[in-house]
């Protein structure tokens, strides 16, 4: 390979290369440092692995990288990332001086914790990967749509340690990338050949290309640098050659921890004296023969940026596999330990003096440089990637068109939300055209059908509906084409998740705002829980519909019913989580959820909720396909604005209320009924309509918070609800899930509650059938009311 680097760039990139190791490493070592001053803890995991990456981070964002590139920083390689944000001036000292500790530079790059330019955040190993292919399927999507602005096309890149490929949704990604014809991706994998705990099995290297391959990836192996290449052409290179290739992996790492003298009397042990090899390894000292043997592609800035240089003429996705040695040039390298270890003080005081830095002076920019503070700094701020300044964009709202109010008297909720879509697909709203839907091979089980029958499918190559051009019926005409706004996904939840969390950062990566639709069957959101979870940590913004749910899809049994999805809903953080029972509640829903998506405001609580809407968030929409008779339409301003809040009054009890029904979601008409029927034993009877136990679970610790901050007049939505109902008052809760969803509202204003649910798997019947089985029915109610009330038994109409 002929270098395509000049002399004077070449040093440049060294310097920096020698920059960011040294910043990396100190970073850990002060961090631990004073850890160790305060509580006693060490925290290993990073001078070893950010070690491995520095020459190809440096290569990357150095000299190859554009501002329109985006990169998803192995989790380990953090304080490389710092470092070279510090140089560029987008991190401070101060927080790479408070490393891993509160208010300081993160373990692992996140894009809401770190004030520096984090793509995408990643620490749950696999799923940083993943969403880059995602993310460059965004931008094809973008790239499509008229609205969109015209800017060039950017690189999805992710650093990807080897081990990280043990996760399984890295190879759900591939298949998923395949078929949608996956282009501007490089995966880059630190084939450094350790993980946490050894060393990776012999002939990884082999199946990971064999397996991007499959997929049509190109794969390019970076195994030797500029010196191992020269030293091949000598008299007994190729023998130093096959050596290198046939040396098992845990060797290699040995070797490169014990040094130059080892590697002399392994290579000499194993070759023997075969005279052109022989005088190869001894024309070289043992620092030499160190250098010479560590010179990995990986390590190799020459060989890495003409490598890179070459890939970036085309756009189809790569897998570059970047021979490494974890812990380079550092006195960890190789070890098997070293994912956990640290320098000790010692060794740090002689790897300081072996890089030229002065003590007092570690932070200095460009200390044990040859290069001034000035250069260094021109030279950083002229590099491509940095000449742009911050990348994070933003983009405009589009304003919602109002609740779409449906007029039909029986219908489901699951249903109602594709009238809903099939609504807006049909209308010129703006908004219309900026909703992406997607789901895991059940959009039309899910209600999806009729928005995809009208906005079609995205490709971004026609492709016929067949069926169609055959004349054969079918209730869907699905056509794929540029102008598609559906996104069909294989089963791979996983997958679903990342895909949405990819486009709810749109607006942020690539300055175009999307609206994300994603619908799957509720119990499966367990399956791509890790991904819907990492999505919210990043601050994506989407809509996720999960239908059906509960117990109430009796005939499908145990396997399609869900239970806790309730308690996840209420737990995951960056997660604004409804249960709707009436489609007049879930149109305004909707439409509050279009505009919520969009919010960036401050992160002041509303004092009437004490909630941070202004800074908008994601929203869990789980939604049943029990068709309900609908009540008469309500659509006064309380009305909605209770629906929103988490909870209104349907029936609003009296002064001397010895009752109240707490109903969630599809269970509304056994409430309802069972109030009619304990009315004629009990006085002034209240039943509360809970849309949102998560927002009023949220508002109710917020205003705790605040009381304990001095802010005494702090009171929730749902402590107002509750805080004019006698003492002696008895609440009931139900809901077809987990119990704990509601039980808690006893303790909001101490009333004795009996808590109604489900906390086992399901059984396969009918409704009424598993209703009554898991005590959720009307008569289940009733015998509550019977039980713990205060007064004179409750009649049953239907005794259980």
């Amino acid at each position: 390979m002929r270098s395509m680097m000049d002399t004077s760039r070449k040093a440049d990139l060294k310097a920096i290369e020698q920059k960011l190791l040294w910043l990396a490493c100190w970073t850990v070592h002060n961090a631990n440092h004073l850890r160790e001053k305060t509580d006693g803890m060490k925290v290993g995991g990073h001078q070893a692995s950010c070690a491995s990456m520095v020459s190809i981070m440096t290569a990357l964002y150095f000299h190859i990288l554009r501002p329109e590139d985006r990169v998803a920083v192995k989790p380990h390689a953090s304080p490389v990332f710092h470092a070279m944000q510090y140089l560029a001036g987008n991190q401070t000292r101060e927080k790479l001086e408070a490393f891993r500790a509160y208010g300081g530079a993160q373990s692992y790059p996140s894009r809401t914790k770190d004030i520096d330019d984090v793509d995408f955040s990643t620490g749950s190993v696999g799923l940083g990967v993943a969403i880059t292919a995602f993310a460059s399927m965004i931008q094809d999507y973008l790239k499509a749509k008229p609205f969109a602005a015209d800017r060039p096309d950017g690189r999805m890149i992710a650093l990807v340690g080897d081990a990280e490929l043990d996760e399984g949704n890295v190879y759900e990604a591939l298949q998923e990338g395949w078929k949608h014809d996956l282009r501007n991706t490089w995966w880059i994998i630190d084939y450094n050949r350790q993980s946490l705990d050894g060393v990776v099995r012999e002939g990884l290297a082999g199946r990971i290309e064999a397996i991007f391959g499959a997929f049509g990836w190109d794969v390019v192996r970076i195994k030797y640098g500029a010196l191992q290449r020269a030293a091949f052409t000598e008299p007994g290179g190729e023998a130093l050659r096959d050596w290198i290739d046939t040396c098992p992996n845990a060797l290699y790492s040995a070797l490169s921890f014990q040094g130059g003298a080892a590697w002399r009397k392994r290579l000499l042990d194993d070759i023997g004296d075969q005279g052109a090899v022989t005088r190869l390894i001894e024309s070289r000292s043992d620092d030499e023969l160190q250098e010479l043997m560590s010179n990995l592609g990986g390590h190799c800035l020459e060989t890495l940026a003409d490598t890179f240089a070459e890939q970036a003429r085309h756009d189809r996705p790569v897998a570059f596999v970047a021979y490494t040695i974890k812990g380079w040039n550092t006195p960890l390298a190789g070890h098997k330990d070293n994912h956990a270890g640290l320098m000790t003080p010692a060794q740090m005081e002689a790897f300081r003096i072996q890089m030229g830095v002065r003590e007092g002076h570690e932070w200095d920019p460009a200390e044990g440089l040859d290069l001034d503070a000035g250069t260094l700094s021109r030279l950083v701020a002229e590099t491509p990637f940095f000449a742009a300044g911050r990348r994070h964009h933003q983009a405009a709202p589009v304003a919602t068109p109002g609740p779409v109010l449906l007029d039909d008297r029986t219908l489901s909720t699951q249903a109602g939300f594709g009238k809903i879509l099939d609504q807006l697909a049909k209308s010129d709203h703006p908004l219309a055209d900026r909703i992406l839907t997607t789901s895991p091979d059940v959009t039309v089980s899910t209600n999806l059908g009729p928005f995809v029958n009208r906005r079609g499918l995205f490709a971004r190559d026609m492709l016929a509906d067949t069926f169609r051009d055959q004349r054969i019926p079918s209730a869907q005409k699905w056509a794929f084409s540029p102008t598609g706004q559906h996104i069909e996904l294989g089963i791979a939840e996983m997958n679903l998740f990342l895909l949405l969390g990819a486009a709810g950062l749109s607006h942020s990566l690539f300055g175009e705002r999307l609206i994300p639709v994603g619908t799957l069957y509720d119990p499966f959101i367990s399956r791509g829980l890790d991904a819907l979870n990492y999505a919210c940590y990043q601050d994506a913004r989407f809509m996720v519909v999960a239908t059906p749910s509960g117990v109430t899809l009796a005939p499908e049994g145990g396997a399609h019913q869900s239970v806790a999805t309730p308690l996840i809903g209420m737990s995951q953080d960056g997660l604004a989580a409804f249960e709707p029972a009436w489609l007049d509640e879930l149109s305004v829903l909707m439409d509050w959820s279009f505009d919520y998506l969009q919010r960036d405001g401050d992160s002041d609580p509303d004092e009437r909720t004490w909630l941070r809407d202004e800074t908008g968030g994601s929203v869990y929409l789980r939604l049943s396909t029990r068709s309900l008779e609908q009540p008469a339409r309500r659509e006064d301003d309380a009305f909605r604005q209770g629906v929103i809040d988490g909870a209104y009054w349907l029936r609003e009890p009296g002064p001397n209320c010895e009752l109240v029904i707490a109903y969630q979601g599809a269970v509304a008409p056994e409430a309802i009924e069972a109030a009619g029927r304990i009315g004629t034993d009990r006085r002034d009877i209240g039943v509360l309509a809970v849309t949102s136990a998560d927002r009023l679970n949220a508002g109710w610790h917020a205003a705790m918070r605040m009381r304990k901050r001095g802010h005494r007049g702090a009171r929730s939505h749902i402590e107002r609800l509750l805080g004019g109902l006698p003492a002696h008052c008895t609440l009931i809760t139900v809901l077809d899930g987990h119990p704990a969803t509601l039980a808690w509202l006893g303790g909001v204003a101490g009333h004795r509650t009996a808590a109604l649910g489900v906390e086992h798997f399901g059984q396969t019947g009918t409704v009424a059938d598993l209703y009554h089985h898991y005590g959720i029915d009307t008569d289940a109610i009733v015998a509550a009311a019977s039980e713990i009330a205060p007064g004179r038994p409750v009649r049953l109409v239907n005794p259980i």
